[in-house]
C-alpha cells in the first residue's frame, strides 16, 4: 500500500461515524499534490446535495481527529465539499448511480482520431464501459484506456 493509499484508506475510517451522524456519504477521498502543497480532499455527499453547512461540520470534527491520531507526516490542506455536478466517476459506485446518465470520457489515446467522447452510460465491468454514442451507436471503451470519465453538465 503506498503512502497515498494508506492516509486514504484511514482518512475515511475516521469519516465513516461523522458521515453516518450527519446523514451523508462518502463519494471520495484523495490525497494529492499540486503545485507544491499537498491536499487531503474529501468529497461528500447526499440525496439533494450538500450544503456549505454539511461541509462545515464534517471539516471540523474530521480537522479534529486527523490532529489527534496525527498519521500524516506531510503539511497538507485539508478540503472537504461536495464532488460537484460535473463529478468524476472513479469507482464502481460511481458507475452503477450514473447508469442511463450522460458522460464524457477522455482517453489516453485516440480511438478514430478523437480521444475525448459523450455518450450514455449504458453498462460497465471492471474491463470496459459500454456507452451509446446515439443513433443506436454503441462503443466499448477499455478502462485501462480512460483518462477521465465524468458526468456531464446540461444546461
Amino acid at each position: 500500500m503506498t503512502k497515498r493509499e494508506e492516509y486514504e484508506s484511514k482518512t475515511e475510517k475516521l469519516l465513516e461515524p461523522i458521515l453516518a451522524a450527519n446523514h451523508l456519504e462518502l463519494y471520495d477521498i484523495e490525497y494529492v499534490k499540486e503545485g507544491g502543497n499537498w491536499f487531503l480532499r474529501a468529497y461528500i455527499d447526499k440525496e439533494g446535495g450538500v450544503t456549505i453547512d454539511d461541509c462545515e461540520v464534517v471539516s471540523r470534527a474530521l480537522s479534529d481527529l486527523l490532529d489527534r491520531d496525527d498519521f500524516i507526516k506531510d503539511s497538507y490542506i485539508l478540503e472537504v465539499s461536495s464532488p460537484g455536478l460535473g463529478r468524476q466517476l472513479k469507482k464502481d459506485k460511481h458507475f452503477e448511480k450514473s447508469l442511463g446518465e450522460e458522460i464524457e470520457i477522455k482517453l489516453y489515446k485516440a480511438i478514430d482520431k478523437k480521444k475525448e467522447w459523450v455518450g450514455v452510460l449504458q453498462s460497465f465491468d471492471q474491463d470496459k464501459l459500454t456507452v451509446d454514442l446515439g443513433d443506436g451507436k454503441m462503443m466499448e471503451f477499455p478502462r485501462q484506456d480512460i483518462a477521465m470519465v465524468r458526468l456531464t453538465l446540461d444546461f
